[in-house]
């Protein structure tokens, strides 16, 4: 599709999905594959760099031929060279027809909401989304725009999720597996419900990444993605993406994106394509240790509750099972003594880094009640399974052993 500026439809997150999921399968390159090739061809003759990474083009504009005929890319706030490769090759990797990379995962939520929702709409979610965008949800749309966010009853349930959808429901946002107690929604089942009330559906895939998880295989409309965390995997770059119908993509890139102008750096987005390239074998890799570290915290007799979906005594450990491939990085696990309990293990670590990300190649911890989801009431901290002892923890990619030996000295200060 070329770019136009004008390009708008009034559902744009109507496409044919027959049609793309049998284009899908036509493909012959498997995932790790797609990882590294897809968007740059070193061998190909538009390659006029002749270079076998993709280059990095730091230029936020570009030359017209001629007087009527405008350049694509023309300006850095709507598209360049470098992030375009990133575009394609990340909508490869989630199934979808394009994709739009944003400043962070945050922004590119916002541009999302912004675009396809009016005052006096709404959007249908749950508690178990993420910090910054809980405060999207409950202060920035409200008051500001006057578009209303609902919290389902029951996210287990899909009837809860269908209760809360009406006519001025443009959006049905689903994090899985959330951050920070690892709930796992049922996509094909809350697709099912959004859709036959003529909804779409997006989820929030930076926990699983689409090495773990495809949610537009299961009905998904959209995908949702902060780059900053397990795509990149080490803390280094700031960026975020969505990646859904071409349509929408590109009414957000013309209409919203253009004029906003909080995009993602083409040096970020150049990183980033080097980091995409090993996502297949480090989510693995983050898989088995955590896995082994949250097996450990389970048999543990100070640890009180561990949240982790390939736990056989998670709540929705055979749904885990179903909709993905492996269980990731991230758990958290609760802390006995509360907030100070949750303090005394964490200013006890040795080797596990306190600070505010998760998905990083080095094993890291925070603590959401006082950061992250601060700003939710004690009410909905709880009905979340937030608990004052609760310690988000992001499990590297360090020998496993090497871990535990540091959970284990930090406990027995309990």
């Amino acid at each position: 599709m070329s770019d136009d500026k004008h390009f708008f439809l009034r559902e744009p997150w109507k496409y044919d999905r027959a049609a793309t999921l049998a284009a899908r399968e036509e493909a012959v390159e498997g995932f790790e594959t797609r990882c590294l090739h897809v968007g740059f061809d070193p061998m190909h003759s538009q390659n006029d760099f002749r270079s076998f990474v993709p280059p990095l083009v730091q230029s936020i504009t570009f030359p017209y031929e001629t007087f009527d005929k405008i350049p694509c890319p023309v300006y850095g706030r709507t598209r360049t060279p470098t992030n375009t490769v990133l575009e394609q090759r990340l909508a490869s990797l989630e199934g979808g027809e394009a994709c739009l990379t944003a400043g962070s995962g945050s922004q590119a939520l916002f541009n999302l909401i912004f675009t396809i929702a009016r005052p006096g709409d709404n959007v249908v979610t749950s508690l178990n989304v993420f910090g910054e965008g809980y405060k999207q949800a409950v202060t920035i749309f409200p008051e500001r725009c006057n578009v209303q966010f609902r919290f389902v009853r029951d996210p287990a349930d899909a009837a809860s999720w269908d209760e809360k959808i009406d006519e001025k429901t443009k959006l049905v946002w689903v994090e899985t597996p959330s951050n920070p107690c690892l709930f796992i929604t049922d996509i094909r089942a809350v697709a099912a419900v959004a859709h036959s009330r003529g909804v779409p559906l997006m989820v929030d895939n930076t926990t699983a990444t689409a090495a773990l998880q495809r949610p537009m295989d299961l009905g998904a409309d959209m995908v949702l993605l902060s780059i900053s965390k397990f795509m990149a995997g080490n803390a280094t770059i700031l960026g975020g993406a969505l990646v859904g119908p071409e349509p929408l993509v590109e009414d957000i890139r013309w209409n919203t994106t253009e004029f906003v102008g909080a995009i993602m750096q083409p040096m970020e987005a150049w990183m980033a394509l080097q980091y995409v390239e090993t996502l297949p074998m480090r989510m693995q890799r983050h898989s088995a240790n955590a896995l082994a570290v949250a097996r450990y915290l389970h048999a543990h007799p100070k640890v009180e509750r561990v949240n982790y979906s390939g736990l056989e005594d998670h709540p929705q450990h055979a749904l885990a099972c179903r909709q993905m491939s492996g269980h990731g990085g991230l758990l958290s696990f609760v802390a006995p003594g509360g907030m100070q309990g949750a303090a005394t293990v964490m200013n006890s670590f040795k080797r596990v880094v306190h600070a505010v990300t998760f998905g990083t190649s080095r094993s890291i911890c925070m603590h959401p009640p006082t950061i992250t989801h601060e700003h939710m009431s004690a009410g909905e901290r709880k009905a979340a399974g937030i608990d004052d002892g609760l310690i988000r923890f992001s499990v590297g990619l360090e020998n496993p052993e090497d871990i535990i030996v540091d959970l284990e000295q930090a406990l027995a200060k309990m």
